[in-house]
């Protein structure tokens, strides 16, 4: 196998990496960190032994994702306010054509599983992405994770129970959650309290994760009439060189606020019934680095 063939393989399945990478560990960073130490170890691996590359692409960073994950573990534990994974533009498009395979992708890396995902192990998350996400058999996963197929399907059993029991019902009807979305920015912006209440749940949720680096509440904002005053606060608080987008993050539609050209802030609804039940506010700076929106 030559020098451009070795890069060549890697290349191909790099996307599809990535992807499993950032599901396991919900930061882009972190993700590229791991794709680039498995793209060292299989540049110096003896290929003679290697049948099949995807399967030993995926099982050094499946591995590496896990460690990496346990390491971070304790410095979540001490992270300042409530922590959400790093936004992303998920504009699947031609590249996955099939509606049900795009609807599985699009769910498996949304805002409300991936922080459900963060409740399991290490391990539990790699079976569950591997199986969930993107349908690898037991036992490709129990080569990857040096487990047994019997020890694999046990594992993605709890893992999908525990996810189906804390992950919220949203609507993925990409056209009914953008109608909401845009609703809820005309609402929001205009001062119009009482628009705004009709379209949130009463139960509502605000989640904001500013890392202690960004103004935003560290608690969770609840019910709607407090979410709702908040939005209008933040709404009629903006600068006035504020740009607002509506982009596709996380398969979803997302409002992507900008202030002389840099991201300054995220939000995100998470839509069941025809109204908002969650609401995500991502300000952290460092979450925001890599989102273009030029």
């Amino acid at each position: 196998m030559t020098a451009d063939t070795v890069t060549d393989l890697f290349e191909e399945h790099r996307p599809f990496l990535t992807g499993v990478a950032y599901r396991m560990l919900g930061r882009v960073a972190d993700a590229e960190d791991v794709v680039q130490e498995a793209w060292l170890r299989w540049s110096s691996a003896e290929r003679e032994d290697v049948r099949e590359p995807r399967g030993f692409l995926v099982r050094i960073t499946t591995r590496l994702a896990i460690d990496r994950l346990r390491h971070l573990k304790s410095r979540r534990e001490a992270y300042v306010g409530p922590w959400l994974p790093e936004p992303v533009v998920t504009a699947f498009g031609q590249a996955v054509p099939d509606s049900a395979e795009r609807a599985v992708l699009a769910d498996s890396v949304s805002l409300a599983v991936l922080v459900v995902l963060e409740t399991l192990s290490p391990l539990e998350r790699a079976v569950f992405v591997l199986r969930e996400a993107f349908g690898f058999p037991y036992a490709e996963i129990g080569a990857a994770l040096d487990r047994s197929e019997a020890a694999v399907r046990q594992l993605a059993g709890r893992a999908k129970r525990h996810v189906e029991e804390r992950k919220p019902r949203y609507d993925v009807d990409p056209a009914v959650r953008r109608d909401l979305t845009e609703r809820f920015l005309a609402a929001a912006s205009g001062g119009d309290l009482e628009q705004l209440l009709s379209l949130l749940a009463p139960d509502v949720r605000l989640v904001s994760d500013s890392g202690g680096k960004a103004k935003a509440p560290r608690r969770i904002i609840e019910t709607a009439d407090k979410v709702g005053r908040f939005l209008i606060a933040v709404g009629q608080g903006l600068p006035a060189a504020t740009d607002v987008r509506i982009l596709e993050l996380n398969g979803g539609p997302a409002l992507v606020f900008s202030v002389k050209g840099e991201v300054d802030a995220v939000f995100q609804a998470e839509v069941d019934g025809g109204v908002i039940r969650c609401v995500y506010v991502i300000r952290n700076p460092d979450k925001l680095a890599a989102l273009h929106v030029g």
